[in-house]
């Protein structure tokens, strides 16, 4: 179960989540492991994966202090996947520590997903900053297309 007052990563991801950052010399798109991690998190959950840590990595990056995450404001997306997934309200109940623990191995699975996701889209590339924004390019085109497939307005005329 999840660490109360962390977020980890599996360590069969932790390759990917240092180099995806431009911290120590990097040339990542993001700054921050925690950035990686609350991206990861989001596509995963645009993905519908979930998948179990297994192994977590001790070191580098080592579990992230969620005292972080709120810091930059990102502390939301943990509380937003875990309404989203248990759809009870009570999973933001402060200073209940169950209800903490259940949030962030959420956030983590989500976070896993994401991770596996991006290891799959990201092998062979040499530049990520430009791969991602394909990718992130990819998912907008096709989200306008669905828009406009179930758009019945133009047949009002």
């Amino acid at each position: 179960m999840a660490e109360t007052g962390r977020i980890r990563v599996a360590k069969d991801k932790a390759e990917l989540v240092k180099a995806l950052t431009s911290a120590d010399g990097g040339t990542g798109p993001f700054q921050t492991f925690a950035d990686v991690v609350v991206f990861a998190a989001a596509l995963g959950a645009k993905h519908k994966k979930r998948v179990p840590l297994g192994e977590i990595s001790k070191r580098e990056p080592s579990p992230i202090r969620l005292e972080y995450f709120a810091s930059v404001g990102n502390d939301w997306v943990i509380k937003l996947l875990g309404i989203t997934e248990t759809q009870d309200i009570k999973i933001l109940s402060l200073g209940e520590e169950e209800y903490e623990t259940n949030r962030n191995h959420i956030f983590e699975e989500y976070a896993n997903g994401g991770l596996e996701i991006l290891q799959g889209e990201l092998r062979g590339a040499v530049d990520y900053t430009e791969r991602i924004l394909l990718i992130l390019t990819h998912i907008r085109t096709n989200k306008d297309k669905e828009a406009e497939e179930f758009d019945l307005s133009k047949f009002l005329n």
